[in-house]
């Protein structure tokens, strides 16, 4: 048994632990424990909880009531890992100077960056959008059908997107990618990017841009950018979406051509 002097010389450090990683602690709460307890409780996923907020509080046909209406649920009720209002708005900025036809979105998760990334596009531009779990993307097809995009706007793609991404051109007629986003696994970032430089869909000046590279990490990612000489490439940096003092950042990638 510890004594209780063992147990009070350690009581500092413990204190320190907590102040120091706090915010990990707040994030662990509230994306794990309350996701399992409401899990439990409702009988539904995490996602239809979400949606089922959004359908009741939101503005059918407009994308700026839908987004709102997420960041209000993810910021007040329970986590989800949407890229939020704050790297929100670098994606709406860096979409607004690149004008991009077509684009490509790897993680379509419950549809909040789908939507942001269409209400952005030029008249005329689609987006394919690519979601691996079939839950998830009957999700993500209601929440764009409710913010008012159509089939001519936003393609929905139900596979991994490493049997997807192979298949573009000869399965989508696509010849080029004028812009990626990627927040899909993370494990995934390294292994995607160079399928998409096989592929030959990225051409000079084609833009990628990935979310949670710092947290949770994308590190063989950024490694390959740094060393590969394919890139003209920067971070953003931010704090995690909806949350307070865990650093994060997205990668922003502009091709440069095959060396």
């Amino acid at each position: 048994m510890v004594s209780p002097a063992i147990a009070l010389a350690f009581l500092p450090l413990l204190l320190t632990l907590i102040i120091r990683y706090r915010y990990f602690f707040v994030l662990f709460y509230r994306a794990v424990l309350v996701r399992i307890w409401n899990d439990c409780a409702t009988g539904l996923s995490r996602e239809e909880r979400a949606f089922q907020y959004v359908l009741t509080q939101a503005t059918p046909g407009d994308p700026d009531s839908i987004l709102d209406t997420f960041d209000l649920w993810c910021s007040k009720v329970e986590f989800i890992s949407n890229i939020g209002p704050k790297k929100g708005k670098i994606l709406d900025r860096l979409l607004m100077e690149q004008s991009p036809l077509t684009v490509l979105e790897l993680g379509s998760h419950c549809g909040y960056s789908t939507v942001r990334i269409a209400r952005a596009l030029p008249l005329g531009a689609r987006l394919y959008s690519v979601e691996m779990d079939q839950g998830n993307a009957a999700i993500v097809e209601k929440v764009v059908r409710l913010a008012g995009f159509d089939d001519d706007t936003v393609e929905l793609i139900v596979n991994p997107s490493d049997e997807v991404i192979p298949r573009l051109r000869s399965d989508y007629g696509l010849e080029r990618l004028d812009f990626v986003f990627m927040d899909h696994w993370k494990k995934c970032y390294l292994p995607d990017l160079q399928l998409l430089e096989g592929s030959g869909l990225l051409g000079k000046g084609s833009m990628v841009v990935a979310d949670n590279v710092l947290f949770p990490g994308a590190p063989k990612f950024l490694r390959y950018i740094r060393k590969c000489g394919l890139y003209e490439w920067k971070i953003h940096r931010a704090t995690l979406e909806y949350s307070r003092g865990v650093r994060d950042g997205m990668a922003e990638l502009v091709f440069q051509g095959i060396k």
